[in-house]
């Protein structure tokens, strides 16, 4: 079942966090929607420009709304993640999206209010909410590399001209996370100073955590015992922060990294003790047990489990 981010979010608001889950193939839908019908938990199923272009985004949403017959009880909303002007328009004029982001972050604030609020007119002209973005993230997801010294903390002072200006039904924020396997560097963690003054000016609307993996520390220990070469300083962000973070209005947390990790690690241990093996279908049988282990996990520590029935 299909519902707005709208919705969503106004049910979860300071209560519990909705997991933002990044997908690029079969195993990774088939464990998110059959953990969240299991939980019975409310999620955001996401596609990136990068693995639209992998997969194309006809087969994602092919295989979303398969999920969506095969799970009938999952309830979940469509979302692109980190779209420009081009990748934004093309998922409002597809009909499969429900949600879109359009990231201009790194633009100037009076370029990313001009080409935010364009993409809002034309989304809310078909019922699509807008997901923008204020600060900028450091780290690498897919195609997307920001140097440490660009990183820019979201400045709260800007906040509610933003989305006052924009319309954007929802607001990511940069308070010390970062896209990759290394969310935090020097120690520190959440900027919960920050995070409090935004709430403050926004008070009940929504904002969006990116970068919110945990990165296990024995995930890549595992990847690199079978022949991985990961660095072991990483470090995620932890159960303790996240739940904070949701008292403060944080609603969305995307997920990304540790999905990334769990294929590494399932299919580097597999290739290693069977090396006889070539069937992909046996590991992937793993992969999709183990996703889904992790799912469950996820949506329990965020206080997600049985929340989906109230949107029903």
């Amino acid at each position: 079942m299909i519902v707005s981010t709208k919705e969503i979010f106004k049910n979860s608001y300071g209560k519990y966090g909705i997991a933002a889950v990044n997908v690029w193939c079969m195993e990774q839908i088939h464990a998110l929607f059959r953990a969240a019908q299991k939980a019975d938990a409310p999620f955001i199923v996401q596609t990136t420009p990068v693995a639209r272009n992998y997969a194309s985004s006809e087969m994602l949403l092919s295989m979303i709304s398969a999920a969506s017959k095969i799970y009938p009880s999952a309830v979940f909303a469509i979302h692109l993640d980190h779209g420009n002007m081009e990748h934004a328009v093309a998922c409002i004029h597809s009909g499969g999206y429900n949600s879109v982001m359009i990231d201009a972050s790194h633009e100037t604030f009076a370029d990313n209010v001009s080409h935010t609020k364009e993409i809002v007119r034309f989304a809310h002209d078909k019922n699509i909410t807008v997901e923008a973005e204020l600060g900028v993230l450091s780290g690498v997801e897919d195609d997307l590399t920001v140097d440490e010294k660009h990183k820019k903390y979201t400045q709260p002072e800007e906040v509610e001209d933003f989305v006052a200006q924009t319309g954007c039904d929802s607001l990511a924020i940069a308070i010390g996370t970062s896209h990759g396997a290394y969310k935090f560097s020097g120690g520190q963690g959440l900027q919960f100073d920050i995070l409090e003054e935004i709430q403050n000016r926004l008070p009940g609307f929504p904002l969006v955590l990116h970068g919110g993996s945990a990165v296990n520390l024995d995930e890549i220990q595992r990847i690199n015992a079978a022949g991985g070469q990961l660095g072991v300083d990483a470090k995620g962000v932890s159960t303790e922060e996240l739940q904070k973070a949701i008292e403060y209005g944080v609603c969305k947390i995307n997920i990304a990294t540790d999905a990334r990790l769990i294929w590494a690690r399932v299919h580097r241990e597999f290739f290693k003790h069977s090396p006889a093996q070539f069937d992909p279908v046996v590991p992937g049988r793993t992969y999709m047990k183990e996703l889904e282990d992790f799912n469950l996990e996820k949506f329990e520590l965020l206080k997600a489990i049985g929340k989906a029935s109230e949107l029903k």
